[in-house]
Parts: structure tokens; C-alpha cells; sequence
């Protein structure tokens, strides 16, 4: 067990897509689905060492089977939801014979016991299960999880969904810029300030110098991009870093309506148009009813036309770097 640990560590770490060498991580990653509740754990520092050894090997055994980030979110908020990350239920049934750190049954042809038992097996046969289902990857973690899982609380993965992406970020790099929020009363000029010269135009010009490329989720370059890390990387060589994920980017400023969006604001779509912690896209405002995106996998970065009145759109664009409305 300790060589498997110590291999997927090993693994886990050389995934660094376009992450900073040596760039320290904070806590802004708050990833793409409902945010964690009461006494939930957010980062890596707030779990023990048996969870953090079997959140690395979760992320190993994922990069072997080069299944995308998205797969190891998935799999690590629902390791967490089912056995608190390999400290429930390893030996010991607690629910019909649910055993290991996804809770398998074997009665299920989940495998032998002992099988379900080996965080290494266990994590290989949810992925393989979960990468059967069309679509998952542009599926909410919690929908995803439930397919493979057919548990009785449906919608309970959601809320590792943050924890989930900061042990991504922490144990695999995949996000090496981010940094920690800054409170609305240290971010500088208040709501709807403009943004310094040439700011805006920085961001666009290496925004849109980017078309053509491919789009990856969880990638912030330099040869693939998802949306947030897009916007990431075009606002960093501005010199304004912005959170990794777009949920977080939409509090990186101050807001304006979107029909008074100027060049370089960032628009973004929920699935409920009223509700921000919903946000699952973002593209950079480049003026004249056009902007730039990284929209899905096997759609290249481009430019497209923006309808004010298109579904999903959030009545509120974000100035990056002018202030922040989350106190």
C-alpha cells in the first residue's frame, strides 16, 4: 500500500498544465458546483493523512487511465461523500455490503470484497463505469456521480465539489496561479471603476491571439484552455490574477449591467439566471456585440457574436480588478 500511495503522489504530481513552477496556491478555487455547508473540509490542510494518501491515489490511478480532471473531480467528491476519502466503511460494511472508499457491493458485480477494498481497484472500476455514461464530463459533478452510483441521496456529492478541486489543485498542480481572495475593502477603486490603461487591452490581445486552439477542461495553457483558465491566463499577463474557476472569477470585480459591458469585461452563464454560485461559463467582452470564449471540448477558442437576451446570461458583467462585491 505505502509503494501504491507513494506512486500516485509521484503521478499526481507531474500533471501541471499550464500551471506556474513553484507558484503557490490559495484558497479562492471554489469549483463548479453548490458550494460545501456547515463544517465542510475545503482544502487539502483540513483533512488527515489517511484521506489525503487515498485522495492521491485517486488522482494517480485517474492520470494512468488518462482521464481527464474533470473524471478525478468527480471520483474524489465522490470518494469523500461515500466514505470520507477511505475512513469509513474500508473493512466493515455500514450499509448492506457497501465496503472501500466507494462504498462497492460486491452483490452489485462490483468486484470480490477484497477487490472493493483496494482504493487502487475501487477507483478504477468507478472510473471505467463513470466513463460509459455519454456526456459526463459536461455533466454537474453531483449528476455524474449519481449515474454510476445510483446512491439514495442524489444530490450529496455537490457539496464536495470544492474540496474536490482544491485536492486536484494541491496534489496534481492543475492550477498552480491561484491566489487568495482579496476582501472588497483591500481591492482597490469601487464598483464600476475603470480599469487602468491598457489593462483591458492586454487581456483581449492575448485572449484573442489565442483562436484556434483547442479547449481542455481544467487546462490554463499554454496549448489548451477551458474557459475560466482563459481568462486566468489573459488577466494575468495584465497583471490582475484572477481565481481559477469561473464561479469565483465573477466576484474578481466590481459588476455592471451587461448591456453596459466595455471591452475586456467578463460575461458570464448560469443554469439558474439568478443565482451566481450556478455559473458554469465565462468569455471576455470585446466590444461590438462580440466576445472571445473557450467553449467546449471540440469547439476551438474563437470569437463569437453575444445576445443580451440569450438564455443563461447573467444580468451582471465583472470588471476584473476593480473592486469586488462579495464582502
Amino acid at each position: 500500500m505505502v509503494v501504491v500511495l507513494a506512486g500516485g503522489l509521484l503521478v499526481a504530481g507531474q500533471f501541471v498544465p499550464g500551471g506556474d513552477e513553484g507558484a503557490e496556491s490559495g484558497t479562492c478555487e471554489a469549483g463548479t458546483g453548490t458550494g460545501p455547508s456547515g463544517d465542510a473540509p475545503q482544502t487539502s490542510a483540513e483533512l488527515n493523512e489517511v484521506q489525503r494518501q487515498t485522495a492521491a491515489t485517486i488522482i494517480g490511478v485517474a492520470k494512468g487511465m488518462a482521464v481527464p480532471p474533470r473524471g478525478w473531480v468527480v471520483a474524489l467528491a465522490t470518494a469523500m461523500q461515500e466514505s470520507q476519502m477511505g475512513t469509513v466503511g474500508m473493512e466493515v460494511a455500514v450499509d448492506h455490503d457497501s465496503l472501500g472508499v466507494f462504498q462497492q457491493r460486491p452483490s452489485q458485480g462490483w468486484g470480490s470484497p477484497a477487490q472493493v477494498r483496494d482504493p487502487v481497484y475501487a477507483t478504477r472500476t468507478f472510473l471505467e463505469r463513470l466513463l460509459l455514461v455519454p456526456g459526463w464530463d459536461t455533466m454537474p459533478v453531483t449528476q455524474a456521480a449519481q449515474i454510476v452510483q445510483r446512491s439514495a441521496f442524489p444530490n450529496a456529492y455537490a457539496k464536495w465539489e470544492s474540496l474536490a478541486n482544491s485536492l486536484v489543485t494541491d496534489l496534481a498542480g492543475v492550477a498552480g496561479a491561484i491566489q487568495e481572495c482579496v476582501p472588497a475593502t483591500e481591492a482597490g477603486p469601487g464598483p464600476a471603476a475603470a480599469l487602468p490603461p491598457g489593462v483591458a487591452r492586454t487581456a483581449i490581445e492575448f485572449a484573442t491571439a489565442e483562436t484556434g486552439k483547442p479547449y481542455v477542461w481544467g487546462a490554463t495553457g499554454p496549448s489548451s484552455y477551458d474557459c475560466s483558465g482563459l481568462m486566468l491566463r489573459a488577466y494575468q499577463r495584465a497583471g490582475i490574477v484572477l481565481p481559477r474557476v469561473s464561479r469565483d472569477q465573477y466576484h474578481a470585480g466590481a459588476h455592471v449591467p451587461v448591456e453596459q459591458a466595455q471591452p475586456g469585461d467578463l460575461l458570464f452563464w448560469a443554469y439558474d439566471e439568478s443565482d451566481p454560485d450556478t455559473i458554469h461559463h465565462v468569455a471576455m467582452y470585446l466590444g461590438n456585440g462580440q466576445m472571445m470564449e473557450a467553449q467546449q471540448t471540440g469547439v476551438p477558442l474563437g470569437t463569437r457574436a453575444v445576445k443580451w437576451d440569450e438564455g443563461e446570461l447573467l444580468p451582471l458583467a465583472t470588471r476584473p480588478g476593480t473592486g469586488s462585491d462579495r464582502a
